[in-house]
């Protein structure tokens, strides 16, 4: 957009309450803060194209944050229809595996009384709640812009102005954004959102914490032969197709109606750049002891996200003036429990008590420091500290032997109440992790067969994503030179591996002693994930939000 572009005003609408994000921390948020006073005025914005559609999860979900945010909810019709009637852990080897005793496990792994769901649905059940105390909704509304006041206080968000062309001019359908102010803004964008991860820098809300930590989670909803469908089955495995010195797992959920979720996970910390996390999932699915159950079935859809796995280390500060950070943007997930979603209804309750005590105070605008240290005093400040060293052990260590010492971390912490390491530190961030090309090989990942294992672009295609044509690329390099240079050059490239949408591509072009490198970004494939936003080894990437309603649009995820 050029300096001579004058662009009209933004409309302006006033909130006691702007919530970024519709996932179940914002949601519950709402809905906490409507039940506590009826006469907030609470708007909910999503740059989803509805409610649901950027939301993805495994899911099993303990039912905790429900039971206190609805006590009422198991005699009501509603998605959570699932519960997990079989545990099963194994240790996967290249040909075979071992199932581990459940009795050996932590209690917390325990998914007893717990349910196999469709967080997506959940989300939009949720937001009917919302809408029916009178939460306003806005979908298809990215919010690109946080607002602050003269005193650097949030006073509120600006979605992004849409119909802009490739140049950044308005095109001939351009719409100026909408300023959505509040007294207080809470941010749950979700993992490593766009606005949270600008109030962190400007208030360094990430001073004395570790650093974060993140994974990348590949999921497929699958229908599946009757016969070999078990409701209620919770499956969960680590090792093979992965190293001992790369961290991750799978999830196999059997849900009603003869669906089964298939999901996979890579800790985005491994070493070796011509990993592919996306290829390691369809090699996981030809494993003896998973393939079976997707003989003679279909594949509906396939996602990816990813999930912060720092842990309560790494929770920023959780306040800042004018807002506070709730659910994935604080980042609650319980890695070994891989869940997250209790964790997140429970930040969103706690904090909007603690919006509402100051509205009702007549303190615009503060700093609620309070709300920061109620979460790590409170339930989930405890779910999490119980597990806070399994991720490092895990890195540390490798899976054997970093698990071994996890699993006995966890039993100390529950039956005691303390650990033997204490709190371990995560160390480097993950894109230090990265090591250079020349100190690994290639790896020759088998082709797929279109009926257990596929492509990248026939699975976005699944994800239903879809990108306006025409508007500026949402995914920003800032050195074209300094990714070609080391990217490229030390790195092999390694976008082309660690993206499961099929977004980044070096092609070499020109002949004769003239080729050169093209660094082709096909932003029309992001499923929104963020992994390049993390995984880049120079952090020269730039994940920032397309126009509202672009991206994915899961079913049933």
């Amino acid at each position: 957009m050029t300096s001579e572009t004058r662009l009209p005003e933004r409309e302006t609408m006033e909130f006691d309450v702007v919530i970024v994000g519709a996932g179940p921390a914002g949601l519950a948020a709402a809905i906490r803060l409507k039940q506590l006073n009826p006469d907030f005025a609470v708007v909910v914005v999503e740059k989803g194209s509805e409610v649901g559609a950027h939301i993805l999860s495994g899911a099993v979900i303990d039912p905790v944050g429900l039971d206190k945010l609805l006590p009422g909810w198991r005699g009501e019709e509603t998605p959570v229809l699932t519960p997990v009637t079989e545990d099963r852990f194994y240790f996967l080897t290249a040909k075979g595996g071992v199932r581990l005793p459940n009795f050996a496990m932590p209690r917390l792994m325990s998914n007893h009384g717990n349910y196999i769901v469709s967080l997506g649905n959940v989300c939009r059940w949720l937001a009917s709640k919302a809408e029916a105390l009178g939460v306003e909704i806005f979908p298809g509304f990215a919010a690109a812009e946080t607002l602050y006041n003269e005193a650097a206080s949030v006073i509120g968000v600006a979605t992004g102005d849409m119909g802009l062309m490739k140049s950044g001019e308005p095109g001939p359908n351009y719409q100026r954004g909408v300023e959505l102010r509040g007294k207080y803004t809470m941010i749950a964008e979700g993992v490593r959102g766009s606005l949270a991860g600008g109030i962190i820098a400007r208030y360094d809300l990430q001073s004395g914490k570790d650093a974060p930590k993140y994974g990348i989670g590949l999921k497929e909803l699958w229908s599946v032969d009757p016969s070999l469908h078990r409701p209620g089955l919770a499956q969960h495995s680590f090792g093979w197709p992965l190293d001992a010195k790369t961290g991750g797992g799978s999830f196999l959920y059997h849900l009603e109606d003869n669906q089964v979720v298939v999901g996979f996970v890579v800790h985005l910390n491994y070493k070796n750049p011509y990993l592919s996390p996306f290829e390691e999932f369809q090699r996981f699915k030809t494993h003896p002891l998973i393939a079976p159950t997707f003989a003679g079935g279909r594949r509906i859809s396939y996602g990816a996200r990813a999930i912060s796995e720092g842990g309560f280390q790494s929770i920023p500060k959780l306040s800042f003036p004018g807002g506070v950070l709730i659910g994935d943007s604080g980042g609650f997930v319980n890695v070994p429990r891989i869940k997250g979603s209790h964790n997140a209804i429970l930040s969103g309750m706690l904090a909007a008590e603690h919006v509402a005590g100051a509205l009702q105070k007549g303190a615009v605008g503060a700093d609620l420091s309070a709300y920061d240290k109620a979460l790590r005093s409170g339930e989930v400040g405890r779910d999490l500290w119980k597990v806070r060293n399994v991720k490092p052990l895990w890195s540390k260590f490798g899976t054997l032997v970093g698990i071994a010492l996890g699993g006995i971390d966890m039993w100390t912490n529950e039956l005691f109440g303390a650990s033997f390491f204490g709190t371990l530190k995560h160390g480097k961030p993950d894109h230090k992790a990265t090591e250079p090309a020349n100190q690994h090989r290639p790896i020759a990942y088998p082709k797929p067969d279109g009926k257990l294992t596929f492509d990248r672009l026939s699975s976005v295609f699944l994800s239903n994503t879809n990108h306006e044509e025409g508007q500026p690329a949402h995914l920003k390099v800032r050195d074209m030179e300094l990714a070609r240079r080391s990217e490229l050059g030390v790195y092999a490239g390694p976008s082309q591996r660690y993206c499961p949408a099929g977004v980044y591509e070096w092609l070499t072009e020109g002949a004769g002693g003239s080729e050169k490198d093209r660094f082709v970004i096909n932003a029309q494939n992001c499923v929104h994930c963020k992994t390049c936003d993390i995984k880049d080894p120079n952090q020269n990437i730039a994940w920032t939000v397309p126009e509202g309603g672009g991206g994915p649009n899961y079913p049933n995820m």
